[in-house]
């Protein structure tokens, strides 16, 4: 067991975000044409073709979020494993794609025996490594150098700021292409539907609304008490009145039932259209799920009736519905 202090334990973690950053630092200063003319590769691709990226190892891991990075950002992109490939996954490759191999001593014997396949079919080849004069760097078409001073490893042993280097290089050349691409956050949003971003920018009010029989809804002649048993029944904390053709003529909420409570109105034989709130705000079906939320904020509401274009009701939700749905 070791006896280093927690002050000793902070400062070998500060040094290595040192060591990190300033590897980090070093390339942003020394960033130019190679990577420039990997975007331009990238960019000029056809839309169906796609970037496969390649790596052994921590470079694989590392490998595998860049392939993320690139598919949700608007680049066709997965992870091809190298020694995984010359067991049939070459396949996957055509030559129309290009390839990034990540290899930080340039010299992974597993990649290295994919090169004859990409040069057989001419497949463009972008190399991310530490040593520009490896035997995989002379076989690329284009360089990007991960070069560190030093691993952040006190072994040296351990790839760690070169790792990290070459997931920022990634990153960047990720969002340059998402800006050339002009990716937009609706684009985003189409590949991320379960996210939270992809809710807020395509869930639709008629993706989430109650509707048919779960719809608590009384015609105008229904008494009070009958109300608050469909009101009870629909669990919206509100009942909407409307006419035999579907037409909303007004709304109950709970506090509509207690500022008529307050007032000691007759619940068993009083009509709800008596006491019903005229002045009510509707949605949509097609309108965005956050435009409710945003109507129910304005109008200081906690449910709204859903009509279609014609105003004939189809639905309802509540802020409850909402909060389920992810959307706020």
């Amino acid at each position: 067991m070791s006896n280093a202090s927690d002050q000793d334990l902070l400062e070998s973690a500060r040094s290595v975000l040192d060591i990190e950053i300033a590897a980090l630092v070093n390339v942003k200063e020394s960033l130019g044409s190679e990577f420039l003319s990997a975007v331009e590769m990238i960019l000029h691709t056809q839309p169906s073709d796609r970037v496969i990226v390649m790596g052994m190892g921590k470079s694989g891991h590392v490998g595998k979020k860049i392939a993320a990075t690139l598919a949700s950002t608007g680049t066709p992109a997965f992870f091809v494993h190298p020694s995984e490939a010359g067991h049939g996954d070459l396949g996957m490759i055509t030559s129309k794609d290009i390839v990034i191999a990540i290899s930080q001593s340039g010299k992974s014997e597993e990649i290295l025996r994919v090169i004859p396949y990409l040069k057989r079919n001419a497949i463009s080849l972008i190399v991310m490594t530490g040593v520009a004069n490896s035997p995989l760097a002379l076989h690329a078409d284009i360089v990007i150098s991960t070069a560190v001073e030093r691993e952040a490893c006190p072994l040296g042993l351990a790839p760690t700021s070169s790792t990290t280097l070459t997931m920022a290089l990634g990153d960047a050349l990720a969002i340059c292409l998402l800006k050339c691409r002009g990716f937009t956050a609706e684009d985003f949003a189409a590949t991320h539907p379960h996210g939270a971003l992809g809710r807020r920018l395509l869930l639709t009010i008629g993706d989430i609304m109650v509707s048919g029989e779960l719809i608590p809804i009384v015609s105008p002649n229904t008494t009070i008490r009958k109300t608050l048993v469909e009101m009870s029944r629909g669990g919206l904390g509100f009942v909407i009145v409307a006419e035999p053709d579907n037409v909303i003529c007004g709304i109950f909420t709970d506090g509509d039932l207690r500022r008529t409570l307050d007032n000691e109105v007759d619940i068993k034989t009083t009509l709800i259209e008596k006491v019903m709130n005229t002045h009510f705000v509707s949605a949509k079906p097609k309108q965005l799920a956050v435009e409710a939320v945003e109507l129910m904020e304005e109008f200081k509401m906690s449910a709204l009736p859903v009509v279609n274009d014609k105003n004939h009701l189809v639905g309802a939700l509540n802020i409850r519905i909402l909060l389920q749905s992810g959307v706020i």
